[in-house]
């Protein structure tokens, strides 16, 4: 199993998945942070986004994944909602500096990889007094997310590829855990053709070795000790948290919340009444996104991909993100 969208669409893109023997089967796991972000989350940024107060911010992705409803934030937007797409957590600041009469709300998406830059944000706002800025955070950690699927009774994962980008910022100090108590071989890999095939070379030799552990596969990128000042960074601001995964339930320590003195920052803060949040049901009768989302499924097995499910008609999260296994299979295979 890979656990990254980017390593998802670079084997379909190169057909890796094809030119493999038939005893090696890929996994597509829960790879992609704007397809894992909760219908919950969802619905809290669409109730925000169509307050005439309220400005929200959110990367490009976020505006097209559905909430219960079925709605999402483009629709708000056409209803007349201020929601704006950047490039980085820090432009939200300017945002917030430039319209100090309303509330700039920053929905904060992503894996341990996007968290720092997010902390940054948090840490800046609250070393220059920005009153009118808050964060809906919606941080997640992936390995707590795949203890939870390791210790399922129906996982079929025999090794791991994990993603060198989370790897690079915070090391695979979790990860030697996750191979020694699940007795699974787990290799830090790369995003090339070369490097994912070297990625599976290595999980495959480690099984015909009965052996499990962690090999870094990703040494021009991703450090054993990883990134140590996005580590603090990441500490001084968030605390982990449970939380709700969109498609595979609630996952004990599987996301961030901001830690005091910065919890004041958080959107359910600084907002009443409260936010109310929707019950969670994935749209699209017979969809089946949540088991795609747990690798138990592959998206061409769903009863509605391509005909309706596209990416410009989706009907779960991982056909709407570029980083899905859905979009991956609809943009690769024939």
């Amino acid at each position: 199993m890979e656990v990254c969208g980017g390593q998802t669409h670079a084997l379909l893109r190169h057909g890796i998945d094809q030119l493999l023997p038939a005893e090696i089967r890929l996994i597509h796991g829960p790879g992609c942070p704007v397809c894992v972000t909760a219908s919950e989350r969802i619905d809290q940024a669409l109730e925000l986004a169509a307050r005439p107060e309220v400005i929200l911010c959110s990367f490009g992705d976020m505006l097209r994944v559905p909430g219960s409803q079925g709605r999402n934030l483009l629709a708000v937007r056409a209803e007349g909602g201020d929601v704006r797409v950047v490039y980085s957590p820090l432009d939200v600041l300017s945002v917030a500096q430039r319209h100090p009469d309303r509330l700039v709300v920053f929905l904060a998406v992503g894996f341990e990889t996007t968290a720092p830059a997010t902390a940054l944000l948090a840490r800046r706002a609250l070393l220059e007094g920005t009153p009118n800025l808050a964060l809906l955070v919606c941080h997640v950690r992936v390995p707590p997310v795949l203890h939870a699927m390791l210790s399922a009774p129906h996982c079929q994962v025999q090794g791991l590829l994990a993603a060198g980008n989370v790897c690079a910022v915070m090391g695979q100090a979790e990860y030697d855990a996750l191979a020694a108590q699940h007795r699974r071989p787990i290799v830090v890999t790369g995003f090339s053709a070369v490097e994912l095939l070297q990625g599976i070379l290595q999980a495959v030799g480690q099984l015909e070795r009965g052996e499990h552990r962690v090999e870094n596969g990703y040494r021009r990128a991703a450090a054993t000790q990883g990134n140590r000042a996005a580590q603090a960074l990441i500490q001084q601001v968030f605390e982990p948290i449970g939380c709700q995964w969109r498609g595979l339930g609630w996952i004990p320590g599987g996301g961030l919340a901001l830690r005091e003195p910065f919890a004041g920052l958080a959107v359910e803060r600084r907002v009443a009444p409260p936010i109310t949040a929707l019950a969670a049901a994935e749209q699209g009768q017979g969809c089946i996104s949540g088991l795609v989302l747990q690798g138990l499924a592959r998206p061409s097995a769903c009863p509605h991909f391509r005909r309706p499910c596209t990416p410009e008609q989706p009907l779960g999260a991982p056909m709407v993100s570029s980083e899905g296994a859905c979009a991956a299979y609809y943009r690769y295979q024939r």
